[in-house]
């Protein structure tokens, strides 16, 4: 299952005017909104419904590959696999399992960039 997948966009002020207004009549709006700092890399705001950031925009350079896409993993262990098997599929690291509490505390992802360089996460959100 899709958890959220993330654009990259030359002006974040721009696409958030855009998307602000377009996903508005589908209910969806701002849930979230992480800063440069929280992320390490780039600002991004996250639309949804009912807390959950489903889709994400990110303005600035893409530093986190062309696309971003994260899978649901159903336990953390289910991340490692996930890690490890995309690695030694020919993927390369773009930061190991773990923790990502500036997202929120129980966040454990783990992300690889894919042979065309899109940016591959598994995530669980549950506590361990």
């Amino acid at each position: 299952m899709l958890d959220h997948i993330t654009l990259t966009v030359s002006d974040a002020g721009r696409a958030k005017a855009f998307y602000d207004r377009a996903l508005a009549p589908l209910g969806i709006s701002v849930v979230m909104s992480v800063s440069a700092e929280e992320s390490g890399s780039v600002a991004f705001m996250g639309y949804g419904s009912d807390d959950k950031a489903y889709f994400r925009v990110s303005g600035g350079a893409p530093v986190t590959g062309r696309l971003h896409v994260a899978f649901t993993a159903e336990s953390r262990a289910q991340v490692d696999a996930f890690y490890a098997a995309a690695i030694a599929a020919g993927g390369r690291d773009n930061g190991g399992p773990g923790v990502r509490a500036h997202y929120h505390p129980d966040y454990y992802g783990a992300f690889v960039f894919d042979p065309d360089g899109h940016n591959v996460e598994a995530v669980c959100h549950l506590p361990a």
